[in-house]
Order: C-alpha cells, then structure tokens, then sequence
C-alpha cells in the first residue's frame, strides 16, 4: 500500500547503535525507578485537581469521568491507556475516527481545556505507576491504526515503552489544529504520521536517561503560553542542555580534578625542597577542585566544552592558557584579599599553573601527542618498527597534505603511520610539512619502501603530466608495497568553485 510505503520511507535505514550491557541495565533501572517514584507521588500530590476535574467533567455532561482507549504498548502488548473525557457521551460519544481534528464536535468545552493544556493526560500517571507506560517515549498509538503499520516499524518502535511524551508530541503539541476539513486522516497518515515515526525512530535510536529529562524541560517549557506557539528545534530534544552536561562537561569536570590534584601535589612536592609550606589535606583538595571548578567554568564561557579534542586545532592551546592563567588570577586574588590563611605564595601559583596547563593540553591532545610520538619512533627504528603499517606520500603539494591530514585524523590513525613523503621539487628538500619530512625526490621510492618496509605507497600528485604521473605509478609499481592513487580533490573543488563563481555571475 502506498500508505505503508510512506512510513517505511520515514524510517531511517540506519540500525540502532549497539549499547553495552551495563548501559542499558543502568538506563533501564534509572529510568524504570523515575517513574515509579515520581509517578506515586504525583498521583497522591494530585488528587485535589483530579477531583476537581472530575466534578468539571461531570456536570458538563453525564458519562464516565475516565476514558479509556485501547493502545498498542510495548512488544506490541495491548493495553487501555487513561485520560480525562474530553467528548460527549451522546449522540456520537466517542465513535468516529481514532484522531481528533481541528473543531471535532464531539469534544466538549471543558474538553478542549483539558487538551490544550495537557491536562486530560495525568491520568497515564497510572499507566506508568503500573508498567504500561513512561514518563518519556514513543506516543502509543491506536491498536487498529498501529495493526497497519509495517512490522518492522512496529517491531522498532514498540521496543519500548510508549510515553506520556515524547519529542514526536512536542513537535506536534498541536496536531489537532494541523488537521482541519474533511480530509484530515489522510492528511495525518501521509504527512504527520510519516514524520512521528521518523522522530521515534530517533528516540530510540539515541535515548537515555539523562535525554529523557530534557523532553520532560521541554515539556514543560512549551506548555507555557507564551512559548506554546513557538517552534522547537528537534535537535534540542535528542541532545538537550541535561544530555550535554553530562556528556561534555562532566567527564572533563573530573578529568579536570584529577590534573588539578596531581598538579598541586606536585607543586607542593617541588616547594617544599626549596621552603616548608604545609597546606593540610582539606586545603590541598579544596583546592584542586576549586581550580578544577573555575576552570571548567571558564571553558564553558569560552565554548571549550563544544571542541571535538580528537581533531582540534593546536591553536586551542592558546585559549587552554588562557583559561588556567585566569583560573590562577583569580585564586591569588581570593587568597589575598579574602581568604588569606593559609598564605600561599604567588611562585607556587606560578608551578600549580604551570603543571595544571602542561595536564590539561596533554589530556585533551593526548592521542595526537601518541601519534607524534609513534611517529617520531617510527622514524627512529626504521625498519625495526612493526607496530603500524607505514605509509609513503608521493607529492608534497597541497593534495599531499590534505592525504597526509586524512590519514592522521582517521579512526585508523593508530594502524598506520605516515613515514615521510618524496617530491621532485629540490626547494621541499627535507622540509617539514605538516610534521612530515620529505624523504626524497620520486627516484628514491624503492629505496625508501626498502629502507622502511613501506605498506602503503600513496600517489597524491596534483598539477603534474600524464608523462610524470605515468613515470611515478610505473616506480610505484615496482615495489613490494601496495599503491593507491589518490584522486585530485584540491583540483576538483578548485573547478567547482570557478563554475559557481562563473554561474553566479
């Protein structure tokens, strides 16, 4: 069916990242215990506005109070999902189509409240209490309706459970208003269904714990009237500010402590040969984790926290100095003019910094700093070192950069190692690009294969003829070592940006 073939279309292609044991065992009794305690409680803390709603309800119009709707739950298990009851009893009462549009004539007055406030939800607080349903997951959708799904998208979303909320129901917080007219549940099965699908399938693919409170933030968030019209960026619901603490901040946090601690003992250590100073066990940790607090602090001013360390740029360098000099300032101020005992001197500030700053630019470059040490031993052995396939670069010009850049910033960084390149330009004679040495001219490509029992010979020669690409691949060739020819990038964006430039124009 075409319907089917739109929501398959949804979700992505991609299969879920496989998560360790301990992950998902800790993820689940986080998240299963979260809800039993906040969902025992809210029950009890509000039963004076259940009861208030109630009466609402019932003297509006007769029926029962609750609703109840039959749902596809987790493992594709059925089950009744609660809410208030937003429609009459009488004459359609709640037959008709499984979704609400815009103005349906069924709901009552007291209804519509309910719904644009959310309130006509906190009975599922039952659901959850009980097993059915979480604070945060999948919406559950209608038995029927979820039987015409495709089984694979079932056997996805369903693989946990469905939620009071969910990114999906953020986003279309107003779905009712989306669907107007009479042909509104074919507008809801070939635009929004596709498009919640897709938001759940992200939502399980990248769910945890610590993403569940920024949907629950956000739920609240976009409840308050005056953001309720605004757009919320999908993104900010699969990595929100909660997510990114922990992820970013924290685990430098403590990395931080560490260095700060081992720093300052150190500094101690270093004084104490020359001058007797004893700071004590709490001062000496108070310390640490105020450097490390302050720090962390400044980073974030700074947007540290947002860098990717493994492909830095070494200019961050400059901004880690930067923050630890900052750092050291303001402590040497504090210990001047406000917490003056115990005095510590501003040459011991001097050392903790020092040592703090060479701890903080190794441990976020420390797989750069391996890589240029492996190197720098590869170069030294020679032939000796086995431990990384090596790699010789034919051409020193900018496309024998960029293969060099490629090579060390790729996950298989730490298999291979660049031993040098060749180049017949006689002005790159042992010159150091990029760290990198130039060996030779292309006539030593045997002997340096040989010398160095080269693995990989990489062609990446741009702005040469035919003749001498020939000449080079036929050397190349001749070796024990497997050849790659690399494809002329910088020419190919060179040529793209000439004919943007010209189409501009």
């Amino acid at each position: 069916m075409q319907n089917d073939a739109i929501r398959t279309q949804a979700i992505s292609s991609t299969k879920p990242m496989k998560k360790s044991r301990f992950f998902s065992f800790a993820n689940s009794i986080f998240k299963r215990t979260f809800d039993i305690f906040f969902a025992f409680f809210g029950l009890i803390l509000l039963l004076p506005v259940f009861a208030l709603i109630a009466l609402a309800i019932k003297h509006e119009s007769p029926g029962p109070v609750i609703y109840r709707g039959l749902r596809m739950g987790k493992d594709q298990k059925p089950f009744n999902i609660f809410k208030f009851r937003t429609m009459h009893c009488q004459p359609d009462g709640e037959n008709g189509p499984p979704i609400t549009a815009h103005k349906d004539q069924r709901v009552s007055k007291i209804g519509r409240y309910l719904r644009d406030s959310k309130l006509n939800e906190l009975p599922q607080l039952w659901n959850v209490l009980i097993g059915e349903m979480s604070f945060v997951g999948p919406r559950p959708e209608d038995y029927e309706l979820a039987l015409t799904w495709p089984e694979d998208v079932r056997n996805e979303v369903l693989s946990v459970r469905p939620g009071i909320t969910s990114p999906a129901s953020i986003i279309y917080r107003d779905e009712e208003h989306m669907l107007k007219g009479d042909g509104f549940m074919d507008d809801y099965l070939k635009k929004i269904l596709p498009d919640k699908q897709r938001l759940d399938h992200l939502y399980v693919l990248n769910h945890s714990f610590l993403s569940d409170i920024d949907v629950l933030a956000a739920t609240l968030i976009v409840l308050l009237p005056q953001i309720r019209g605004k757009e919320v960026d999908e993104q900010y619901l699969f990595g929100g500010p909660t997510l990114m603490l922990f992820r970013r901040v924290v685990p430098w946090f403590l990395i931080d402590i560490v260095i700060a601690t081992i720093s300052v003992g150190l500094s101690g250590i270093v004084w104490r040969i020359s001058a007797v100073i004893n700071l004590g066990i709490p001062v000496f940790f108070i310390l640490a984790l105020a450097i490390a607090f302050i720090i962390s602090l400044i980073n974030m001013i700074m947007g540290l926290q947002k860098i990717s360390w493994r492909e830095a740029s070494p200019a961050y360098v400059v901004d880690i100095g930067i923050s630890v000099s900052v750092t050291m300032v303001i402590l040497w101020l504090v210990n001047r003019f406000w917490i003056t005992a115990p005095w510590i001197p501003f040459s011991m500030f001097w050392l903790i910094g020092i040592t703090t700053y060479i701890g903080l630019v190794g441990a976020r470059y420390r797989e750069r700093l391996i890589s240029s040490l492996a190197y720098r031993w590869l170069l030294f052995r020679g032939s000796e070192a086995t431990f990384a396939e090596r790699i010789l670069i034919v051409g020193a010009g900018r496309l024998g950069e960029l293969t060099s850049w490629m090579v060390q910033r790729s996950i298989y960084s730490t298999l291979f190692g660049v031993i040098g390149f060749v180049d017949d330009d006689p002005k790159k004679r042992d010159l150091r690009i990029g760290g990198i040495k130039v060996l030779g001219s292309t006539n030593a490509i045997s002997e340096l294969v040989e010398k160095y029992t080269v693995g990989i010979v990489i062609i990446a020669i741009s702005n040469a003829d035919e003749a001498t690409k020939e000449r080079v691949k036929q050397i190349c060739d001749s070796t024990a070592a497997k050849v790659i020819v690399m494809p002329d990038l910088i020419m190919k964006l060179e040529e793209a940006f000439k004919g943007y430039a010209t189409n501009g124009k």
